[in-house]
Order: C-alpha cells, then structure tokens, then sequence
C-alpha cells in the first residue's frame, strides 16, 4: 500500500478505535491490526500528530501500580472521523471506476 495513503487511513483507523472509549497504546495497536498492519514505532508519531493537531488529548491513569497514557478523541477529532465518512463515499465511486465495477 502506499505509504501516503497508509498514513491517512491509519490516522482515522486510530481516530475510530477512539470514538467510543479512551484508550492506551498496546490496545489501540492490537485494535487497529485487525484491519492494516501498524507497529509501535508508527503508532506513536500519529498519536503526537494527533495530539498536536488537536484530535486528541492524553491523560495518565494509574494501571497495576503503573502511570498508562491514555488518548481520547476531541471534538475536533470526531469532526475529522465524521468528514473521512462523508468524503468516503466520493472515494468509493472513484475506486469503483478504477476498477471497472461503475462507469460514471
């Protein structure tokens, strides 16, 4: 796949592991590897965009005696989830002539 491509649809993977429940890094990697392949050194630098660009904030809990750093999606977060599902459709339609399945 490529990378640009993955890179985008990687960040609305996590977006979507997020809309319900916060959560911490092993368990979102283990959720979105249900669907693309992602390891910990990708997963981090996405969450710190995300973060930075304000879809998501992080907070501590203590878990067994140890701080986890948790990430819950933002308002902002959830807007970029709700506009990726919209702009999903026109993607369909594109992937569909490409593949020959719809010709207009």
């Amino acid at each position: 796949m490529d990378i640009q491509l993955k890179k985008g649809i990687l960040d609305i993977c996590i977006l979507k592991c997020l809309e319900k429940n916060a959560s911490y890094g092993y368990k979102i990697i283990v959720d979105v590897e249900k669907f693309v392949e992602i390891s910990e050194s990708t997963l981090y630098p996405i969450l710190k965009r995300l973060e930075e660009s304000g879809c998501l904030i992080t907070y501590e809990e203590e878990h067994n005696g140890r701080k986890r750093k948790y990430y819950k999606i933002t308002d902002i977060g959830k807007d970029r989830l709700k506009n990726f599902k919209a702009e999903y459709k026109k993607l369909e339609k594109i992937a569909k002539f490409i593949l020959g399945g719809n010709k207009k």
